[in-house]
């Protein structure tokens, strides 16, 4: 094993401890879950090997118990005939078979008690690695955002940016133009509204001027 060498370690692992103490945080989650994921596979080959062997031990079992039961009914049997002899020889054999009974289901026991060791550990190594999967699916998340965030960035920062705004500028230039011709002819208007007047003002004048030569020319 890499970073751990027991069920037992990963079992007592503190994630978050071991992430915080990372250089790279999202490498060690992947090799956790990659560690924990082989262990399990471990744990459950272990788990399949002791299954097979109960089994056998349980056939073996019922074999012996037929055997002591048949040993049970010959020596009722000799003693019914009256053969304390037999049923002596019987009761000596059912013994034996008890001997290897009582050892049989023994095995059978201490077998039961690692499958169940072993059931719990694989239960609270799959709590584990699902609280790391929880864990990389965090940092995945925290990476497409920034991601996001990043591309965002690039575009604000990016020449299209630029363009638009240049664009934008040049119409704005365009439509100041634009203004400045209207103004040009209104002022333009105004200025020759205001020769016309002008005129106007000076037609008085010579008619005035003419008025007056008049009556001279008249009284004279």
């Amino acid at each position: 094993m890499g970073m751990f060498s027991r069920i037992t370690d990963i079992i007592n692992a503190n994630i978050n401890a071991l992430l915080d103490k990372a250089e790279n945080p999202e490498k060690m989650i992947r090799l956790i879950i990659q560690e924990m994921e082989e262990t399990l596979v471990e744990v459950r080959s272990e788990a399949a090997k002791h299954i097979a062997e109960k089994k056998h031990l349980s056939r073996n079992l019922r074999n012996v118990q037929n055997k002591e039961s048949e040993w049970q009914q010959k020596a009722e049997i000799a003693v019914a005939k009256g053969r304390e002899d037999l049923a002596r020889g019987a009761l000596i054999e059912k013994q034996k078979v008890a001997t290897d009974l009582e050892n049989l289901q023994q095995q059978v026991q201490h077998i039961d008690e690692v499958l169940e060791k072993i059931q719990d550990d694989s239960n609270r190594l799959q709590e584990k690695l699902t609280e790391a999967k929880q864990r990389q699916q965090a940092f995945n998340q925290r990476q497409q955002s920034a991601e996001v965030r990043l591309q965002a960035k690039k575009v604000l920062d990016s020449s299209n940016i630029d363009s638009a705004i240049a664009k934008f500028e040049s119409y704005q230039q365009k439509v100041d133009e634009l203004e400045a011709q209207v103004e040009s002819y209104d002022f333009v208007a105004s200025k020759s509204l205001s020769q016309q007047i002008a005129e106007l003002e000076q037609d008085d004048e010579v008619e005035q001027q003419l008025e007056m030569m008049k009556k001279k020319v008249a009284n004279g």
